[in-house]
């Protein structure tokens, strides 16, 4: 799969990420063509720069637009009527419906009834447009972002100044992760968090991938404190079938029974943990304790943290980011003397007999385990051969 990778540790923004994305190779006259043919008369310029020493692409939009304000169905007229190619329309589409959405929790409305203020300027428009254009000029297939830092202090917007993130650019980050660093000003903009909220499958470190190009985008600003710039690493992932980014949950127990440990781990998995375990430790005064630690989907995460707080002793935890990996596997079927076994195959050859089959047999035929698990391999290695 060709991912691309946003690294925004200076904030988001749509020209910086179409900046970005012209840096790391996507065709220049492809996407202008494309942007022509949004009807909206503008002009687009490409221009080489630097911020703090690193050289960038800086995107640029020249327009004379008079109309500020429009509804999600005068913009998806726009595209639609495009010359995008399908998926660049698709994404596009989805970025300004999940504008939409944000706009209307924010302002307690309904999505038709949504007015884009300074998102519905020509230039916004472009921007995600050129966006969407440029990922497919460059055959992303996948896109993923590290942490968003979304700046401080306050931003002057149509309805006032209003303290940063923007209510549209905090409801699209909702749950996704994001921190503050760098000038008292606004580093990420409606319109960059529109694109990753939309089009990211994952925020956190950036995946095991195999790198082709990378780019750099220009913010308008050049900083003292750190680089403007957007990164986009293009490249394949690694061989695993499945890498994403998981939420560790971790507790130091020292003053809870067997039974309740051992109950809360099963509320855990009942609840959609990937795993949890136990781990013997010395804690603070030499005292023996457990290490509780949980690995949950990053959506899981709160509502397992509530279940560790809530069924054990411990005040407080930890929860940190991981990337996890996962072999590509199957479940082929095998019949052993006592029953079928269902074996698992890893991509890589490795074979294990499940283990809940092998105990219900086990129980059945009144035989020791590890005889049916014997059974159930050699099974498998006659069967493979």
């Amino acid at each position: 799969m060709n991912l691309c990778y946003f690294d925004a540790f200076s904030g988001i923004s749509g020209d910086m990420t179409v900046g970005a994305l012209i840096d790391a190779g996507a065709d220049v006259r492809a996407l202008t063509e494309a942007l022509d043919s949004l009807g909206t008369n503008a002009t687009f310029r490409f221009e080489k720069t630097k911020r703090r020493g690193m050289a960038a692409s800086k995107f640029s939009v020249d327009a004379q637009d008079e109309k500020k304000h429009r509804h999600l169905h005068h913009i998806v007229d726009m595209i639609e009527k495009s010359a995008l190619s399908q998926r660049a329309r698709k994404n596009a589409l989805l970025v300004f419906e999940r504008l939409a959405e944000a706009e209307a929790t924010v302002h307690g409305t309904e999505i038709r009834k949504v007015h884009f203020h300074e998102v519905g300027a020509v230039d916004s428009i472009a921007d995600i447009c050129g966006a969407c254009v440029a990922l497919d000029l460059l055959h992303v297939e996948a896109v993923a972002t590290s942490p968003v830092n979304v700046g401080s202090g306050t931003v002057n917007t149509e309805h006032g100044v209003l303290p940063v993130p923007a209510p549209a650019t905090a409801q699209l980050l909702k749950n996704r992760p994001i921190y503050s660093r760098g000038p008292a000003m606004e580093l990420t903009t409606p319109t960059g968090a529109a694109l990753v909220s939309a089009l990211s499958r994952e925020f956190g470190p950036m995946p095991a991938m195999s790198i082709s190009s990378i780019g750099y985008g220009a913010g308008d600003r050049d900083f003292p404190e750190h680089a403007n710039i957007l990164r986009a690493t293009i490249g394949r992932l690694s061989g695993a079938a499945e890498e994403n980014t998981v939420a560790v949950i971790e507790a130091n127990i020292d003053d809870s029974t067997p039974e309740v440990l051992g109950y809360a781990l099963e509320r855990l998995i009942e609840a959609g943990a990937l795993d949890a375990s136990f781990e013997p430790i010395y804690m603070k005064k030499n005292r023996p304790g457990t290490l509780l630690r949980v690995i949950a989907r990053p959506e899981d995460r709160e509502a397992l943290a509530a279940i560790v707080l809530a069924e054990t002793s411990t005040l407080g935890l930890r929860i940190h980011s991981a990337e996890r990996r996962v072999q590509s596997r199957e479940f082929v079927e095998v019949a052993t003397p006592h029953g079928v076994v269902r074996m698992k195959v890893a991509g890589h050859g490795g074979y294990a007999p499940e283990y809940e089959d092998c105990r219900t047999l086990a129980i059945a035929a009144g035989v020791p385990l590890r005889q049916i698990v014997a059974e159930a391999n050699h099974e498998y290695l006659k069967n493979r051969k």
